[in-house]
């Protein structure tokens, strides 16, 4: 869907170059071929951001007649990939939109979703939420922000003298920027608990757990560009076609220039049409499936014998294991794919090096999925792709900031950058760079032991309300609940959270759209929840980390709209109400980290303080230290400088500041190391030892110590980054390490007074970090990576079955982990209810998998964009695919409504879409959807005006129990079910 550009008074001609442009644009992206043409920029206007159709000749804009025009630069909201919009405002008012023409990210393309972004919310008739509401007698009721504030507040601190800090349970958001996502688990930390989570436990924990635990970080190795210099590309678990629609641009053009695509699926997606090779897999057999590859892989030969030897670490256990347990028979009889199939996948990997594997949460959102990521990574180690330029594991995250707020937000177990929340240092750490006096900050927690005691996870909060008191390993089950940011219909196990909800003394939600929790809430409840309107992230300004690790600059295209007001803005008013709004503001000893500034509703705190003065002066960890609110917004001015394969700038400065952009990468990707000032330019490739580390590269990281078990954990000799200083591996830098290699002295004196006693992690001055990358050497340190992760249950992957399977023969031989309590509060059940589902013969009564998914019309909870006018005609019902022959045994024709029962006792009424794209045994529902409840349409419970337009079924209603062992990522992909006629 593309919008048209209108000058003052009339709209563009139709484009002249459309005409030839097939052959064209197979060749090359749409900012090379203008370059090629000689088709230059109009003074004033924003013709080189539109495309082919658009452009027309330059007309100068009547200002006069229509009031100021102002182009606003922002980022679509919709997904990882990171697309730049151009906003065109007049007199304050969003009038049209344009993509960015010269984004190195998405080459001036958007799928429909950022088409019509404009749409969301920014029109008076909009199905937003306009002003705080608090349900009382059954009704939504208007009230002021003053009242709402009073009533909260009031309520808080009495669930907190009665019950403790922990009695609160806040989500946060993955749409959040990163200075609210910091801010956020700031504000609880404050509070005193760390019961805070947020959207990536449900849909991407199991991967920052699994590949971290490999290699050192939990991200995106490499970018969706890079693709382009990739000679194969596996998906699995991804259907980018549809969840990451302009993420396909550099798949298409690296299969242009002759890269193998291959999809493995239980669907034949829109992703799979443009791929090489289909290959249908069983949902939950993914692991056996990944080493039935790397049985062939080993069989011939095709591993990377020198690169394990230098750079990983247990290869040879891995080897033993899967030559012995995941021969060809077994793998067929696990994952339903022919031997042959699996061979040609194992082959075509092997003989077109490099080449990525590819997942969202296909991989992700199973009660096995720790172990899939890590047989995915193992998979990569082996062929050698893994550090380099065209290869690794790009992991497509589903909100546009997931990445960051996984990174500096509000997770249950870690600080911002990742800093656990048991170790007492990352406290002293966060303290000193919130300006916090630590033992204040001590006593705001029930205790210290629980300060030091990972929270809950929002996909089991359900579990912190209604499971037995002695069973939770805090004082107080669960009273108060915030829904930050956060769609409830994004979470398995729709009946008992609506059990929970009776039971909540307060529900808090904070969204420019009611979401489902409005509707679920009325349902049961009379009272006890308070809607509050918060602004869009087009109402605000700050930086936004995509899916390739590059953070970008969202200037604010509008005021906020209706009553809303900012994140930022409501949790400092918040703070202030419940008595920690200096603190909030780091205002102490005379000193005072965050500025206030006018915004719309009072005072908030500056967004470019809290990005330059907490997270750059606090995440070492992860590099969130070099990308400086000027050098993010001079690559937001000059995108054009950028290379749209390797994302590195050839050279120029930024007109407003003189900021020399030569060498920088596209938003600084993180790691971006030392402070500004030393220009680090980003790492666009993680763990690439082919480039000196101040040119990006990198090596493993030294995260697991230097020996276990008497085998060298570092890497071996002649493996290091580029111009090194230091030829062989070595730990992670301190200042012991610092005096050892006699490079203390280095330090200026002011960097040694605060260098002293710390590591590169948590040393203030940043002088560790940069001496370490002067002599060439990596702050972290230069190890091997694991393909044996020893602290985890399964320190080999091991393939699991489902705790609800279809197959019971392969449950005796595959079983799950026993019943556990983990260190996340709560227990967790495995071996019982798979045994008890295959005692009462559950897949005989749901004889069908169920999975679900992503479409390309709708994104997240779907709240947002089933309340847009333009996407909500695209599709408007929910539905469920259906083989052929499934649907005939069941009497069952298109279009016409039908019930998907589960083992939970739910069932959810949808439309039966008939496709041979899925298998006999398996079913597929879209996730966007919310608003009916097991066949009732929820209109009446919502506020008056603000339902969505598209209301439906919400699939994980359905679901039934089950988490990952490690991360406790719900179990969304693989349950059973049974459909049948309405």
């Amino acid at each position: 869907m593309l919008l048209t550009r209108k000058a003052a008074s009339q709209a563009v001609p139709q484009a002249r170059l459309s005409r030839g442009l097939p052959g064209v644009l197979k060749t090359m992206d749409r900012r090379s071929f203008l370059k090629r043409s000689g088709i230059t920029v109009g003074a004033g206007a924003v013709a080189s951001q539109l495309p082919f159709s658009m452009i027309g000749a330059a007309e100068a804009k009547n200002e006069e007649a229509g009031g100021k025009i102002e182009v606003k630069r922002t980022v679509c909201t919709h997904c990882s990939v990171g697309c730049a919009i151009d906003a065109v405002v007049q007199n304050g008012v969003w009038i049209r939109q344009e993509p960015v023409f010269d984004s190195p990210l998405n080459l001036g393309a958007h799928c429909a979703k950022g088409a019509s972004i404009r749409e969301h919310g920014m029109t008076h008739d909009s199905h937003r939420l306009k002003y705080p509401v608090k349900l009382e007698g059954g009704k939504w009721k208007r009230i002021t922000w003053d009242q709402a504030y009073d009533e909260i507040s009031k309520k808080l601190l009495e669930i907190r003298n009665e019950s403790g800090p922990d009695a609160l349970f806040v989500v946060g958001s993955s749409k959040h920027n990163n200075e609210q996502a910091m801010l956020l688990r700031k504000w609880v930390s404050l509070w005193g608990s760390n019961n805070t989570d947020h959207q990536a436990r449900i849909c991407h924990s199991t991967t920052v757990a699994g590949v971290a635990q490999t290699w050192g970080y939990g991200a995106m190795t490499n970018s969706y560009n890079d693709e382009q210099n990739s000679k194969s590309l596996l998906f699995l678990g991804s259907n980018a076609a549809e969840a990451h629609p302009v993420s396909m641009l550099h798949t298409l053009h690296a299969k242009e220039n002759g890269c193998k695509v291959i999809v493995a699926d239980p669907r034949f997606t829109r992703t799979a049409a443009k791929a090489d090779m289909y290959v249908r897999t069983r949902s939950g057999g993914d692991v056996a499936f990944l080493f039935g590859i790397l049985h062939h892989v080993f069989k011939h030969g095709w591993e990377d014998k020198e690169y394990i030897r230098a750079r990983v670490y247990g290869m040879d256990e891995v080897k033993k294991e899967v030559m012995a347990k995941w021969t060809p028979d077994r793998v067929t009889e696990v994952t339903g794919v022919p031997e042959a199939e699996v061979f040609a996948v194992a082959k075509t990997l092997a003989e077109n090096r490099p080449g990525f594997i590819i997942w969202a949460m296909g991989q992700t959102q199973h009660n096995n999925a720790n172990a899939v990521v890590r047989a995915s990574n193992i998979l990569m180690l082996a062929l050698g792709n893994v550090g380099r330029s065209g290869g690794g594991c790009n992991i497509y995250r589903g909100h546009d900031n997931v990445q960051g707020a996984t990174d500096v937000g509000p997770n249950p177990d870690t600080l911002p950058g990742y800093y656990p929340v048991a170790v007492p240092g990352s406290w002293a750490h966060w303290a000193n760079v919130w300006n916090v006096d630590l033992d204040w900050l001590k006593k705001r927690f029930a205790s210290e032991a629980m300060m030091a005691k990972p929270g809950m996870t929002v996909s089991r909060w359900i579990d912190g309300v209604l499971e037995k008191n002695e069973a939770i390993d805090q004082d107080s089950n669960l009273r108060a609940l915030f829904f930050w940011g956060h769609a409830p219909n994004s979470q398995s196990r729709g009946l008992e959270m609506l059990e929970a909800m009776k039971k909540l003394d307060l529900m808090v939600v904070l969204d420019p759209y009611p979401s489902a929790s409005a509707s679920m809430f009325a349902k049961v409840r009379k009272d006890g929840a308070y809607l509050l309107p918060v602004a869009t992230q087009l109402e605000t300004e700050g930086s936004v980390t995509a899916s390739n690790r590059s953070l970008q600059w969202r200037e604010r295209v509008i005021e906020p709209l209706f009553e809303s007001r900012t994140d930022q803005m409501i949790m400092y008013q918040m703070a202030v109400k419940l008595g920690f709004g200096d603190q909030f503001l780091g205002k102490r000893d005379g000193k005072q980290n965050l500025r206030l500034v006018k915004g719309k509703g009072g005072e908030e705190p500056s967004m470019e303080d809290v990005l330059r003065n907490e997270i750059n002066k606090g995440a070492w960890t992860i590099g969130y230290t070099g990308q400086s609110p000027e050098r993010l917004q001079a690559h937001m001015r000059n995108m054009h400088v950028f290379d749209v394969k390797t994302l590195r700038a050839k050279g120029g400065k930024d007109a407003k500041t003189g900021y020399d952009l030569t060498g920088d990468y596209f938003g600084l990707p993180w790691p971006c190391y030392g402070n500004a000032a030393i220009k680090h330019p980003g790492s666009p490739n993680l763990y690439d030892n082919s480039k000196h580390v101040m040119d990006g590269g990198g090596c493993f990281r030294a995260l697991f110590g230097v020996e276990k078990d008497g085998v060298n954990l570092l890497a071996e000799d002649g493996s290091y980054p580029k111009g090194g200083d230091i030829t062989t591996g070595y730990p992670q830098f301190d200042h012991v390490l610092l005096k050892k290699l006699g490079w203390w002295d280095e330090l200026t004196d002011e960097e040694k007074s605060k260098a002293e006693g710390k590591t590169w992690a948590n040393d203030l001055s940043g002088g560790i970090q940069r001496v370490a990358l002067k002599h060439g050497c990596h702050p972290f340190g230069n190890a091997k990576a694991r393909a044996v992760v020893w602290n985890f249950p399964d320190g080999i992957p091991q393939h699991r079955e489902p705790l609800y399977s279809p197959r019971p023969d392969l449950v005796e031989k595959y079983p799950t982990h026993d019943d556990v309590k983990v260190f996340w509060r709560l227990p967790t059940l495995f071996k019982s209810v798979q045994q008890k589902a295959v005692k009462e013969e559950m897949h005989k009564k749901y004889p069908l998998i169920l999975t679900s998914g992503r479409i390309v019309e709708y994104e997240g909870g779907g709240e947002e964009t089933r309340s847009n006018p333009w996407l909500a005609e695209l599709q408007q019902d929910n539905y469920v695919e259906i083989n052929p022959k499934t649907a005939a045994d069941r009497s069952i024709r298109n279009n016409e409504y039908v019930w998907v029962s589960s083992p939970s006792g739910a069932r959810i009424k949808v439309k039966a879409k008939i496709t041979e794209g899925i298998g006999p045994d398996t079913v597929f529902v879209p996730f966007h959807f919310s608003g009916w409840w097991q066949g009732e349409d929820m209109l009446p419970f919502y506020p008056e005006g603000a339902a969505p337009i598209v209301r439906g079924e919400a699939v994980n209603t359905a679901p039934t129990y089950g988490y990952d062992r490690v991360t406790m990522m719900q179990e969304t992909k693989t349950t059973l079910c049974q459909v049948a006629r309405a």
